[in-house]
């Protein structure tokens, strides 16, 4: 029966598994807390893809006295083997007295099962508390397997007026120094930073972390995310700098131009050839060859015309949205292109989740109806 310390004890361990936010791709985030005596003797967190699991790690620290504990991970302990062997495995050998999850695993190939050998094996499971909480930890992971379609973020920059450049295009910078970094936070946890030609070609960003591993406090080396190219028509330069920095990138383009397609791929790029669909390469089909790769969450970094576009196809979970406490006029430009909204019931409404000032300017966080979903 759950009671009140288990709450407790599943807060714990949910702190631990954030600390795993930046290096897990595409793993999910899981802590995991052991308990004898409503006294902690054990605690682990997953900390990189390819590494022990949470559970594995707690086990290992709490030794002999992990023997009729109780153990409270974040997500059902896997019961197959992938490159570690099943947790569930270490949980029986170490003869743990009950397992408390928040939540069951999504993955096809856990799903239930882990609980299930658990109590097999005789060990006492109650499984939903701060489920909501630990699925919010891992919005990536838990779309990508329910819905076959990673979780896709798109980030703005926006002047007191709504614009996100000046008429010519100008857009550095509308936000300050502090607001600049927390982005760079966002890209440090997302598999996969988008954008589309049309930025490519006026901004030439980079779209990688350019914080340390000192900065986001974690161990070994800072993971670069994959940078996606949205070009229908194949005008991504070679020489651009979303090919030449260091990392993968991945143009997906509707153009069969050999030449152009053997330049960037002769600079490191990977080029793939996907199906048109309206004003551009088909994002449904975008999303789901990012899912298939095990893209979890998707960073958008674009103009008006592609961000309008995922909007009005439904496929924005999230927005954050940075507001800066200055004018760029009314010809400047603006969030998202959105032609189909010509009466006031056709408007898109978002819910507002988190507002809080990132130095000087304000950090909006919201949903979309699919990702509030």
């Amino acid at each position: 029966m759950i009671q009140a310390q288990d709450y407790v004890h599943m807060a714990h361990a949910l702190r631990l598994a954030r600390r795993g936010l930046y290096t897990t791709d595409p793993n999910p985030h899981v802590g995991c807390v052991v308990v004898k005596a409503d006294r902690v003797v054990g605690e682990g967190y997953h900390r990189r893809a390819g590494g022990p699991h949470a559970e594995v790690l707690a086990l290992a620290a709490a030794g002999p006295a992990a023997a009729g504990a109780t153990v409270y991970v974040t997500l059902e302990p896997c019961s197959h083997h992938g490159r570690t062997p099943p947790c569930v495995e270490a949980l029986v050998a170490a003869g743990v007295g009950r397992v408390v999850v928040a939540t069951e695993d999504p993955n096809p190939r856990v799903a239930g099962a882990g609980i299930s050998r658990l109590r097999a094996a005789g060990i006492d499971v109650d499984a939903g508390v701060l489920a909501d909480q630990a699925t919010e930890l891992n919005p990536g992971f838990f779309t990508r397997m329910r819905r076959g379609r990673p979780w896709v973020r798109v980030k703005s920059a926006l002047s007191l007026d709504g614009r996100t450049a000046l008429a010519s295009g100008e857009s550095a910078w509308i936000t300050a120094e502090a607001a600049r970094r927390d982005v760079q936070c966002l890209r440090a946890r997302a598999s996969a930073v988008m954008t589309g030609s049309g930025t490519a070609l006026a901004d030439d960003p980079s779209l990688n972390v350019r914080l340390s591993a000192q900065d986001l406090e974690i161990e070994g080396a800072v993971r670069q995310p994959l940078r996606v190219v949205l070009d229908s028509h194949m005008r991504l330069p070679p020489a651009a700098r979303l090919v030449q920095v260091p990392g993968r990138c991945l143009v997906l383009t509707a153009a069969r131009d050999r030449r152009r397609i053997d330049a960037l791929q002769g600079r490191g790029a990977e080029v793939v050839v996907i199906g048109r669909g309206p004003g551009g390469v088909d994002l449904g089909e975008t999303l789901e060859l990012l899912a298939a790769r095990e893209v979890n969450e998707v960073h958008v970094e674009a103009g008006p015309g592609l961000v309008g576009r995922l909007l009005e196809e439904g496929l924005v979970d999230e927005m954050v949205v940075y507001v800066a406490p200055l004018l760029l006029g009314d010809a400047g430009r603006g969030l998202a292109t959105l032609p189909g909204i010509r009466r006031m019931g056709d408007r898109l409404e978002l819910r507002l989740e988190a507002v809080r000032q990132v130095g000087r300017d304000l950090r909006l966080q919201l949903r979309t109806a699919r990702g509030a979903g």
